[in-house]
C-alpha cells in the first residue's frame, strides 16, 4: 500500500474533463478505513488540495454520499449520522436507534467525545432536546455507553430479571417500561441471552413478542433493536438492509449507513444472515434496487 500512489490515482481520476468514477470506486474500495485516512492526509501534503472537497465537487447524489462516507473515519461517520438524525429536517429515529443499540461501549465513548468536539453540545443534550418521553430515556441510557461488557451470568439474577420483565409487561395492565429499560440497557450480553430463555419459560412467549404487544412506536423499535443486537448483530443489520430496500422506494440513508459502517466489521456475516433470512442474496437485492455508480460501489462493499 502506497498512500502517495493512491492519492495520485484519485487526482488523476478527477483531473481534466469528466470524472473516472470506476477508478475512484476501484481505489477506495480496495483500501481499509485507516488506509483511506492516510490517503486523505497524503493527498493534501503532496497535491496541496483537499480530497473531500475535490470528491464533493466531482460527484453527486447517493454515490457521493457513499464515497464521502468511506473517506470518513469510523467514529466521525457515526457522529455525522447522529447529528443528521437529530438536527436534519425531522428526527431520523431509526438512525439513532440503530447506532446507539449496536455500538460497543468504547465506540459510544469515542462518539460522545468527538460529537462534543465537533458540535459544542453533548450528544445527550441533543437527544434530550430532540426526542421525548420513554423513547428519550432509552436513547439517553444507551448513549452513556455503560453496559456491562463482561460474560458472567448470574443465574439467580437472570431468574429475577426475567420475572421482573414479566411482571412489568405481560402480567400487569399498562407496562412498566422503566424496568425493561434498566435491564435491557445495562446487563451484559450473555446474561441477557439467559434472561430471554428464562422469560420464554415464564411468559410462554418470546421477549420480542411481549415488547411488540406491550409497546408501540419508537420505544418498541428501540427495545426490539436492543434485543436483536444482543442475540445476533449481523441478523439485525441484515433486517435493516432488507427493510431499506423492500417494497416501493429505497431508504437510501439506511442502506448507505449500514453498508459503509459495517463493510469492514461483519459484512460477510450480514450477507450470510440475509440469505438465510430472506432466501435471496444481499448482492441480488442491491443489484435490483440501485443503479449506476451507486450500485457499483455498494456491490463492491457487499463483496466484503
Amino acid at each position: 500500500f502506497s498512500a502517495e500512489q493512491e492519492a495520485q490515482a484519485l487526482r488523476k481520476a478527477m483531473k481534466g474533463l469528466g470524472t473516472d468514477e470506476d477508478a475512484i470506486i476501484e481505489t477506495l474500495t480496495k483500501l481499509n478505513v485507516s488506509q483511506r485516512q492516510q490517503v486523505l492526509i497524503t493527498y493534501k501534503s503532496t497535491i496541496g488540495r483537499d480530497l473531500i472537497d475535490d470528491l464533493k465537487s466531482e460527484l453527486s447524489g447517493n454515490f457521493e454520499r457513499v464515497i464521502i462516507g468511506l473517506m470518513t473515519s469510523t467514529t466521525m461517520y457515526d457522529v455525522h449520522e447522529l447529528r443528521r438524525a437529530l438536527k436534519g429536517a425531522g428526527t431520523d429515529e431509526g438512525c439513532l436507534i440503530e447506532i446507539l443499540a449496536s455500538r460497543t461501549n468504547a465506540e459510544i465513548r469515542h462518539i460522545n467525545e468527538n460529537y462534543k468536539l465537533q458540535y459544542g453540545s453533548t450528544l445527550e443534550d441533543d437527544i434530550v432536546s430532540d426526542t421525548s418521553s420513554k423513547f428519550r430515556r432509552v436513547l439517553v441510557s444507551l448513549a452513556t455507553g455503560n453496559r456491562d461488557e463482561g460474560t458472567f451470568v448470574d443465574e439467580a439474577l437472570a431468574q429475577q430479571d426475567a420475572q421482573v420483565l414479566y411482571e412489568a409487561g405481560e402480567k400487569k395492565w399498562g407496562t412498566d417500561e422503566v424496568q425493561f429499560l434498566s435491564i435491557l440497557c445495562t446487563r451484559n450480553r450473555c446474561h441477557l441471552l439467559r434472561v430471554f430463555d428464562v422469560y420464554r419459560a415464564i411468559a410462554n412467549k418470546d421477549i420480542t413478542d411481549s415488547i411488540k404487544s406491550e409497546m408501540s412506536g419508537d420505544l418498541e423499535d428501540a427495545l426490539l433493536a436492543v434485543v436483536k443486537c444482543m442475540r445476533n448483530k449481523p441478523a439485525y443489520f441484515a433486517e435493516r438492509l432488507y427493510k431499506s430496500m423492500k417494497g416501493l422506494g429505497t431508504d437510501d440513508s439506511t442502506l448507505i449507513r449500514v453498508m459503509v459502517s459495517r463493510a469492514e466489521i461483519d459484512m460477510l456475516y450480514i450477507r450470510r444472515e440475509f440469505l438465510a433470512m430472506y432466501g435471496k442474496s444481499l448482492h441480488s437485492f442491491i443489484k435490483g434496487d440501485c443503479s449506476g455508480d451507486y450500485r457499483k460501489v455498494l456491490l463492491r462493499l457487499c463483496g466484503g
